[in-house]
């Protein structure tokens, strides 16, 4: 342990731990950071901060009036599409389906980091970067085809909160997404005869647009219902196969919708120490 304002340079084999106290804003209180890869030394620190306090932690729940502060929250998602998928016929007809959509499961990869400002106990707002896993899973009506489609997309979520700001509210907004890579798999009879994914690929447009609303339970317990106005895919895009050239997405019109579960999105926690320790500190351990 390397004591208080030491300024030896040595460093362990994965580097030095960074503790430091300070005071909160409003001065009547303290706020101990920690910050290591290794989670046994983050411990021992915790410990030492806390004896360095001289007394627990506190719980302070309560976020902070007029100022932003930032909360983060994983997603699992449950999409479907809202299908109309157009059919030729002959002499010019065109049939419509709605059928065939598959409910989808996506626990992974979705991530979000929302920075808040509130107007006042009962309103605020929200902003922030997301990225997330969207996709839909297609039966094709009367034959043995399953299409499953996916996208991962880079958000910037923008919205109102209503309610308790730290507890049960209601939130709405809306999200542009980057779409950064297209995933396409193809199963005959349940077997998996086709696969890929691309990099920004012209098979879907490179920007989605959607709406959303939620709202948060008091154990910070999030329940969101989201619908993208934009096409899945890009009904214009062409390629080519066994010389002919043809357009796989035309007719395809797919919306897709989901409801998703999260934790702790706008719940704000975080531990501070009383007042009685020395005004600021730093040690590595």
């Amino acid at each position: 342990m390397i004591l208080p304002h030491d300024q030896d340079k040595r460093k362990g084999p994965e580097g030095p731990l960074f503790v430091s106290v300070r005071p909160s804003v409003d001065g009547t209180s303290f706020i101990c950071t920690m910050m290591h890869s290794n989670a046994l030394l983050t411990g021992l620190a915790f410990l030492f901060c806390m004896d360095l306090a001289g007394q627990t932690p506190q719980l302070v729940s309560d976020p902070p009036p007029g100022k932003w502060y930032i909360t983060s929250g994983g997603e699992w998602i449950f999409s479907t599409a809202l299908l109309d998928v157009r059919t030729p016929g002959p002499n010019g007809t065109e049939s419509s389906s709605d059928q065939g959509s598959i409910i989808r499961f996506s626990p992974f990869f979705n991530a979000q980091g929302v920075a808040n400002r509130d107007f006042s106990a009962k309103a605020g707002m929200f902003m922030g970067l997301s990225i997330r896993n969207v996709g839909f899973i297609y039966d094709v009506p009367d034959t043995t085809l399953r299409f499953k489609y996916r996208t991962y997309n880079v958000g910037v979520p923008l919205g109102l909160k209503f309610g308790n700001m730290n507890g049960g509210l209601f939130f709405l907004g809306y999200e542009p997404e980057l779409v950064i890579n297209y995933k396409e798999k193809k199963f005959a009879n349940e077997r998996k005869e086709d696969k890929f994914n691309v990099w920004f690929s012209d098979r879907t447009d490179l920007f989605t647009h959607s709406f959303m609303a939620g709202v948060q339970f008091g154990n910070g317990a999030c329940l969101k219902v989201k619908y993208y106005i934009t096409n899945f895919h890009n009904a214009d895009f062409e390629e080519q196969k066994d010389g002919v050239r043809y357009k796989p997405y035309a007719g395809l019109n797919a919306n897709v919708l989901y409801v998703s579960l999260a934790f702790n999105l706008f719940k704000y926690e975080r531990y501070e120490f009383p007042a009685n320790a020395p005004r600021e500190h730093q040690v590595r351990l």
